[in-house]
């Protein structure tokens, strides 16, 4: 309860700062994204991929996005959870901007997770990197996430 009234209220700020990162229109249009993706579902099926991922702020001890993965496709999303992510990915306001803005690849991402702008507080970041199918998805996590920006975004 208490990480609902958190978020709740940090959404909030984030509104009065003009920023949509992390806000419910931009899940409920990521997960519209992300299942209407060509191949994407079918890859991550192909890996096995069931999980639940969240996204964040370096500077906060609870994730703001979470999307629940169940063969390959986004079955849910929200803006807090009572279950405990299976990947945890943190980075700062800036960052987090700069990407929905011009989404990274892969080298991009390496160098973000090498100079620690891209923490991922659970899950196993070199082992992901190193199956093709899971790398690749994950790149294009970030396209579609910048996809799903730009579609609620007003700037």
């Amino acid at each position: 309860m208490r990480i609902a009234v958190d978020n709740k209220m940090l959404h909030d700020e984030n509104a009065a700062q003009g920023s949509d990162v992390f806000s419910r229109d931009w899940l409920d249009s990521l997960k519209e994204t992300w299942n209407q993706e060509d191949g994407l579902a079918e890859q991550l099926r192909m890996a096995h991929f069931n999980a639940i991922v969240a996204f964040g702020l370096l500077d906060e001890d609870s994730p703001r996005a979470f999307l629940v993965i169940r063969d390959g496709e986004v079955r849910e999303v929200s803006t807090c959870s009572d279950d405990e992510p299976d990947w945890d990915l943190r980075a700062d306001r800036t960052q987090w901007e700069c990407w929905l803005n011009d989404p990274p690849g892969l080298f991009a991402l390496g160098m973000a997770f090498t100079t620690r702008s891209l923490q991922f507080r659970r899950g196993n970041y070199p082992a992901m990197i190193k199956d093709p199918l899971m790398a690749e998805s994950f790149k294009k996590s970030f396209m579609l996430m910048a996809e799903a920006y730009r579609r609620t975004s007003h700037y």
